[in-house]
């Protein structure tokens, strides 16, 4: 396994982090501006990176995207309608063609929802779709979800190997976002430490601080590590192997991620506590994505603690 990437994901990877920057949410107030939202809807729409895997994309191509759009709390469609991409393209085509713009389901919720008024649902190896209702207020406040309420139509079968390796994809996926987050509330972190001050000296400064930045840091470098392994496997391990792999990397970013976010909040003192600041935010990001296809430590198998 190379871990290195290549040119072209490196400037993918730019091009999502530079999107990302100039067009996620800066504060809270901003996830209500609906002319960020929109113009945000555009460029990604433009990218045609709700398609990436149609487009020949590999798992670690995903993987960037996904990681880049959780450290800025990007707010727009995305997981959800890559992976509801990914199994339409497996589908016959006149199967295909009939799911349409959708997103994701799993475990009878929709999830990335803004936008979409479908979704498709692996069920073993049986591809269906349901239509539901318009989102609600949900815990994540980057990404809506939405209650299943139709019933389902079936639109066809993919090989056991594909429903694996899309599963695969789909924590690979999460773990990423989980990684991005973790990056995010981190610098969160940092750019306050470095601003606030106590006793005449940046609270950065003190060795308390500093050690649990540090500490978060680590946690930051052991995912990106777990997370590449397994996103390089979805598409060159055998499917058993790659859906081994991602479930190691979703256990050990979401456990990374959670603890990263919470020191970020615990880092920000008083204010962490509070509506205004966005480490909360990123909290609320890490702890939907750990609930999406979780994984726990009996299917990894490998004495995690």
């Amino acid at each position: 396994m190379d871990v290195r990437l290549t040119a072209e994901q490196q400037q993918l990877r730019d091009a999502a982090a530079k999107m990302a920057d100039d067009l996620g949410p800066a504060a809270v107030q901003e996830l209500a501006d609906q002319n960020r939202i929109t113009r945000l809807d555009k460029q990604i729409d433009q990218t045609g990176w709700r398609s990436l895997r149609s487009d020949g994309a590999s798992g670690v191509e995903v993987a960037l995207v996904a990681e880049e759009f959780g450290r800025r709390l990007v707010d727009a469609p995305f997981l959800g309608p890559v992976l509801a991409d990914d199994l339409a393209r497996h589908l016959p085509v006149r199967e295909g063609a009939d799911a349409g713009a959708a997103t994701i389901a799993v475990d009878g919720l929709a999830f990335d929802t803004r936008g979409y008024r479908r979704a498709l649902q692996l069920s073993g190896s049986t591809v269906l779709v349901v239509e539901f209702e318009s989102a609600g207020a949900d815990a994540d406040l980057t990404r809506a979800c939405a209650e299943l309420n139709g019933a389902a139509t079936e639109l066809g079968e993919v090989p056991d190997g594909v429903a694996d390796r899309w599963l695969a994809l789909a924590l690979v996926g999460t773990a990423a976002d989980l990684v991005g987050a973790a990056r995010g509330a981190h610098a969160l972190a940092c750019d306050y430490a470095k601003i606030r001050e106590q006793y005449g000296k940046s609270i950065g400064s003190y060795q308390a601080i500093a050690h649990l930045l540090a500490e978060s840091l680590a946690l930051i470098e052991g995912s990106v590590s777990v997370l590449r392994h397994a996103a390089w496997a979805v598409d060159e391990l055998e499917p058993a192997a790659a859906i081994q792999a991602a479930r190691v990397a979703k256990v050990y970013c979401a456990r990374a991620a959670r603890t990263v976010c919470e020191t970020s909040i615990q880092v920000h003192g008083g204010i962490g506590n509070t509506w205004e600041c966005l480490a909360h935010v990123y909290l609320r990001r890490a702890l939907t994505s750990t609930e999406l296809w979780p994984v726990t430590l009996k299917e990894v198998g490998r004495g995690l603690s």
